[in-house]
């Protein structure tokens, strides 16, 4: 094959089969996306072992993308139901999915997931580890945490989260600044735990070149997780935050020496007066790799709304340089989505992430909006719903569940309607607003 990862391909300029259709998808020269990538800019998930990928770029100059959660859970462990959220977030446009499942046979899931998803598959072996070996977590081994990683690598996953950058000294850090919300992430938490169970030093921060050779051999793209990411805007860029980062600096040259791709995980929970400045102090320290955020969520007060509270913050860590938005449910810190809520929450990011791609000046981002502009303009219902994000699912109900008596207007103005009454005189017809 002449080449290893994507990464490598790149610095030979060899142009993979992944970089091709990523370059027509996106609506740039091939040439550039290579560049990109060598650089580590861009990165295209794609593990050898994935048959059924259809390959997405992340990063520098590409649209943003969305990334949807699920898996089962010790309450929720239908693996169909599970099944039919990952369909259903493939037909709303996400082009990631990450399995955090965290109860029952884990492996049969992810290897349906390799064999029959086309997106792109995220998983957090950190949290299969206490599941597959089902034991104290102090009696997990240094071993058993790679060979676990190992196994998701073999089973197809494209990008795998490794919390690398909480290690002995910025766990003792931590410790010392006391935090309102200490730490929230749950890969963050299982791994902070380990290490004071048993007083050894973060496996793959340790192993870290063991974990990148695993990458290499099989093209798995590493999601440096935020261990210490805030989990309330109180925390929002505290000392360990910060210093975190920093390690992930770090270990992103590192990975990129071995040809191995790399995203960087953010925040979390963030007042919007921080994250212009967040996204840039995570492009200066780890050269511009991919950002991927989780939100951020820009209060703390919004259960049940959380989609929306994301959805903002998103829109703004994307526009300042985040390419990869975490979508976040209207069960948030509340319970396990349900079908509905994926389908609520891949919209809101959706939002985010266009509106995003307008204010980056993203090549073409801008022509969806002329058309449902132009459709408005025209009174043209049905290309409306045609344009909707949703394909027009809610704004059909809408219409359906409010008759106007005229076609041309909406009861919310009826012949008041300025697209219509602009429309009648501009063409030199009678403007019959009371008639």
């Amino acid at each position: 094959m002449g080449y290893t990862t994507q990464m490598d391909a790149a610095r030979q300029k060899i142009a993979t089969e992944q970089m091709k259709a990523v370059a027509a998808q996106e609506n740039i020269a091939l040439e550039e996306l290579m560049e990109l990538v060598a650089k580590g800019q861009v990165v295209i998930p794609a593990n050898k072992n994935h048959r059924c990928l259809k390959p997405s770029g992340i990063g520098r100059r590409l649209t943003t993308k969305i990334n949807v959660n699920l898996g089962t859970s010790r309450d929720c462990l239908d693996l169909d139901v599970e099944m039919q959220k990952v369909m259903s977030a493939i037909d709303l446009g996400a082009q990631a999915i990450m399995d955090l499942s965290s109860f029952g046979d884990t492996q049969v899931f992810r290897r349906r997931l390799t064999a029959e998803c086309p997106a792109v598959l995220g998983t957090v072996p950190i949290y299969d580890a206490v599941v597959y070996y089902h034991k104290a977590l102090k009696a997990i081994t240094p071993r058993e945490w790679i060979d676990v990683f190992r196994m998701h690598a073999e089973d197809g996953v494209d990008f795998m989260t490794v919390h690398c950058g909480i290690n002995k000294n910025t766990a003792e850090r931590f410790k010392q600044c006391k935090r309102h919300t200490n730490i929230v992430s749950r890969g963050g938490s299982i791994i902070f735990a380990w290490m004071m169970l048993t007083g050894h030093e973060n496996p793959f921060f340790e192993f870290y070149d063991e974990i990148l050779d695993i990458c290499r051999e099989y093209d798995v793209t590493l999601s440096l997780g935020d261990a210490c990411r805030p989990g309330s805007i109180e925390d929002a860029g505290d000392i360990s935050q910060i210093e975190e980062l920093v390690t992930l600096g770090e270990l992103t040259r590192r990975a990129w020496e071995k040809d191995v791709q790399v995203m960087i995980e953010g925040p979390g929970h963030m007042p919007l007066d921080q994250i212009k400045a967040n996204m840039e102090i995570e492009q200066t320290v780890c050269k511009g790799a991919p950002f991927y955020v989780l939100g951020p969520l820009v209060t703390d007060v919004a259960p049940g709304y959380d989609h929306i509270t994301a959805a903002i913050g998103g829109a703004i860590a994307a526009t300042y340089g985040a390419s990869f938005l975490c979508y976040v449910t209207p069960a948030e810190h509340l319970r396990l989505p349900t079908v509905e809520d994926v389908r609520e929450g891949i919209i809101a990011s959706k939002i985010a992430a266009h509106a995003a791609d307008i204010a980056k000046g993203i090549k073409g981002a801008k022509d969806w909006d002329y058309q449902m502009s132009q459709a408005r303009r025209e009174l043209d219902w049905e290309k409306q719903f045609s344009l909707a994000i949703d394909g027009g699912i809610k704004a059909r109900q809408y219409r359906a569940q409010s008759t106007p008596a005229n076609e041309d207007t909406c009861t919310m103005c009826g012949k008041m309607c300025a697209v219509r009454n602009m429309n009648k005189i501009l063409r030199g017809e009678n403007v019959d607003i009371m008639d």
